[in-house]
């Protein structure tokens, strides 16, 4: 090389160092009075053309004396680039000016660094303005933001099923909030690569650019975003860091409303193109350790995002500029409009009810720019908006949704996949559209088969919506404003080991004694048992242990049949086990699913023996018309696939685990609480009176209301609706459930030192 530079540039006496680099060879060339980047690539008559574009494009920025930008150096003949055979290989090169500086990498920038960076990527876009070439604009590739499509083959090389999903996730939001606006978009030729290492600092100012090789024709808007992405991505709170950016920006290039509204977007998509290049660069060439030095921030920031609301980055932007944020309807409006049309008897939850406009695995979003963290609502099983189950219903609902009485494959695939999560006994499946219906369809199988009407229920049941599903809900028909109990049902009491008479590890065997009584005493046969393996109604009441293990065979020895609603326990939600009756050691003659199986799709399903099928194929035809059509098999399959992929049963169990040791730690400190119950990601958290000892129902509102004003929902349940219930997504995280902790903590603390200073009022 020494010849090479002596012979083309007249430079002798060099000291040459290898620079890292992404995808080329670069040597840092020490002369005794002044030192140089000596660039070369792989040819290709593409990159050939690139390159030159480039040294054109530092040209045209060149001004002055002060080098802000590397200056391209001419060969002897007067080329900027050049291809040469160096060491047997046909390769480009080039040399540019070596400029001064100190890395922002290197340094802890502070945000007057960043204001500075703002002013200074809007002064350069001010000036590419005038630069053209229709080679940029023919150029499609991965690291321009508007083909962030092609990195879509990069997602099978990320090798955890979660982080797979949570950048699937961001790339259907882009397509669908992002591509329809590009047409829209101001393009121009932009820098396209802003990272740390190629923005050089001196005296909290930005004081030189680097590397111009990602250059693009692309919206202005992407410019700002990729600068964002690097600056802010290993920051605790990432979007704070960008505000003096995006002010500055605006304030040399003002910037239109129509970007801003996407801007969230674009940051996540710049992320997601790094997680996907850095996953494949592993995969292909796992010594290049450059290619993957930014993964590890690009992860925290893509997740952190998850944790911050898409309206309210847009409503911060905004007013980082002095732009006004979209009024929105008070809840008291919506509130009016609703109930114009809808019954209030269609209740909302907490004082102060929230309008939600999107949501993101175990975060939901508020209209006013909040981000909730969803540890309640147990329907989204594998997450909201879950990426996978997303993509499996649109795909299935543009190819084919009818009624089962076509033959399609993915009814039977369906069938056979979920049935292999049931002991070989339960064999037969019918589809419903959720789970009050297969209650429904539950009690008449179970007729059709003993041809008993008395049915056996649980204290505090809950079994759905439908007549037949009040009939055997106790919560239901025992409310003060309910029909009572009707005279073919036998109501047996819950096995409450905290609340009940019965405690201890004998609890199970002496409530079941009382229940077999029960059944002894009843002047008639019982057709069928049913209840939930936690009560969930109850106050997330888990049946002590043995106790269906008891009854069960005495419910069959005099001719019923045993149902197990799973639509709350099912689907690996308790860790341990993937449906809850496992946890009693017993196996029912019927199951109802719902809910979680479609991940708030509405399906519902009951499964059940050949034998009970046989007898209900006397009767007359069953149908449903929606049961089981494509779309929604479709969607359940993508559960079952999910739940598999992402270990989610596995999660259940170690966060669950965590959780409660947490909750148990809370119990220690604050005699308010009761009891913690319940396995997996299913808790219950009595709330009771210090003094007393009772349930203290305006202390469980309390928690609940205040942690939704802390932006957790939770909700409440049980008998006097005193326990605090938890039943979140299954990829709720460890550090989730600290956060609920955390709230919980001190909302109690922060109560209590109120009630030191004033009359108690709990």
């Amino acid at each position: 090389m020494n010849t090479l530079l002596k012979k083309e540039f007249g430079i002798d006496s060099v000291n040459i160092k290898k620079l890292d680099g992404y995808d080329n060879a670069n040597y840092l060339i020490e002369a005794p009075s002044k030192n140089y980047i000596f660039k070369t690539y792989p040819y290709s008559e593409s990159l050939f053309d690139l390159i030159e574009v480039e040294s054109q494009a530092l040209l045209f920025l060149k001004t002055g004396q002060t080098e802000t930008f590397p200056t391209p150096i001419p060969f002897a003949n007067g080329a900027y680039v050049k291809v040469l055979e160096l060491d047997g290989k046909t390769i480009i090169c080039r040399m540019l000016s070596f400029i001064d500086g100190s890395f922002m990498g290197d340094i802890n920038p502070t945000k007057k660094v960043y204001a500075s960076l703002g002013s200074f990527l809007a002064s350069l876009d001010l000036k590419l303005q005038g630069f053209n070439s229709y080679i940029l604009k023919a150029r499609k590739w991965e690291w321009d933001l508007q083909y962030l499509h092609l990195n879509k083959k990069y997602i099978a090389d990320i090798p955890n099923a979660h982080d797979r999903n949570v950048v699937r996730y961001f790339f259907q939001q882009f397509e669908e909030l992002v591509i329809p606006v590009l047409p829209e978009l101001r393009k121009q030729t932009i820098y396209n690569d802003a990272n740390e290492w190629n923005i050089l600092v001196r005296n909290e100012h930005i004081s030189g650019l680097i590397d111009f090789g990602d250059m693009a024709f692309s919206p202005l808007i992407n410019e700002l975003a990729i600068a964002i992405t690097y600056a802010c991505y290993d920051k605790e709170n990432p979007l704070e860091w960008a505000l003096p950016i995006i002010k500055s920006y605006h304030e040399t290039l003002p910037l239109e409303e129509k970007e801003l509204e996407i801007l969230y977007y674009l940051i996540a998509g710049r992320l997601c193109t790094s997680v996907c290049n850095a996953a494949h660069a592993k995969k292909t060439n796992p010594d290049n350790i450059y290619a993957t030095t930014s993964e590890k921030s690009a992860w925290s920031m893509l997740y952190k995002l998850l944790g911050i609301s898409p309206i309210g980055a847009e409503n911060m932007f905004r007013k980082a500029i002095g732009m006004s944020v979209t009024e929105k309807k008070t809840e008291a409006e919506e509130i009016e409009r609703r109930h114009k049309h809808i019954s209030p008897i269609l209740s909302l939850s907490y004082k102060k009810p929230i309008s939600m406009v999107r949501a993101a695995f175990q975060y939901m979003y508020d209209k006013h720019g909040n981000a909730i963290l969803d540890a309640y609502n147990n329907i989204p099983h594998v997450g909201h908006s879950h990426p996978k189950v997303v993509d499996a219903g649109q795909r299935q609902m543009a190819k084919l949704n009818t009624n089962t009485r076509y033959l399609y494959d993915l009814l039977p695939t369906y069938s056979e996949k979920l049935l292999s999560k049931f002991p070989q006994s339960l064999n037969k499946v019918y589809f419903v559209n959720s789970g009050s219906a297969a209650t429904d369809l539950a009690l008449r199988l179970a007729h059709a088969h003993t041809k008993h009407k008395k049915l056996m229920v649980m204290e505090y049941g809950y079994h759905g919506n439908t007549q037949m599903g009040i009939d055997v809900s106790d919560y239901k028909f025992n409310n003060p404003k309910g029909i009572g109990k009707k005279e073919h049902i036998l109501k047996t009491p819950i096995p409450d080991t905290y609340n009940g008479k019965y405690k201890g590890k004998d609890a199970g065997t002496l409530y079941a004694a009382e229940a077999i009584e029960q059944i002894s005493n009843s002047t008639e046969p019982i057709g069928a048992f049913i209840s939930e393996p936690i009560v969930g109604c109850g106050g997330q009441v888990p049946l002590a242990d043995g106790y269906l293990k008891e009854i069960y065979p005495v419910i069959r020895k005099q001719g019923g049949v045993c149902i197990s609603d799973e639509v709350q326990t099912g689907f690996g939600r308790l860790g341990d086990h993937f449906w809850g009756y496992e946890a009693q050691e017993v196996i029912p003659d019927i199951v109802i699913l719902g809910k979680p199986m479609a991940n708030g799709h509405p399906m519902g399903a009951v499964v059940t023996t050949s034998e009970i099928a046989a007898s209900f194929n006397k009767g007359v035809e069953f149908f449903s018309s929606f049961g089981g059509n494509p779309v929604s098999c479709a969607i359940a399959l993508s559960v079952l696939e999910v739940i598999e992929e992402e270990q989610l049963q596995e999660n259940a169990k170690v966060v669950g685990d965590h959780y409660k040791s947490l909750l148990l730690k809370l119990k220690k400190e604050y005699k308010s609480i009761g009891d913690v119950r319940g396995s997996g990601l299913f808790l219950g958290i009595e709330i009771i009176d210090e003094k007393t000892q009772k349930t203290n129902r305006k202390l469980a509102h309390h928690i609940k209301n205040e942690l939704r004003e802390r932006n957790i929902l939770i909700s409440t349940d049980g008998p006097d609706d005193s326990v605090l219930k938890t039943k979140p997504p299954l990829c709720f995280t460890k550090e989730n459930a600290e956060t609920v902790a955390n709230e919980i903590y001190n909302v109690l603390g922060a109560l209590e030192n109120h009630n030191r200073n004033s009359d108690p009022s709990f």
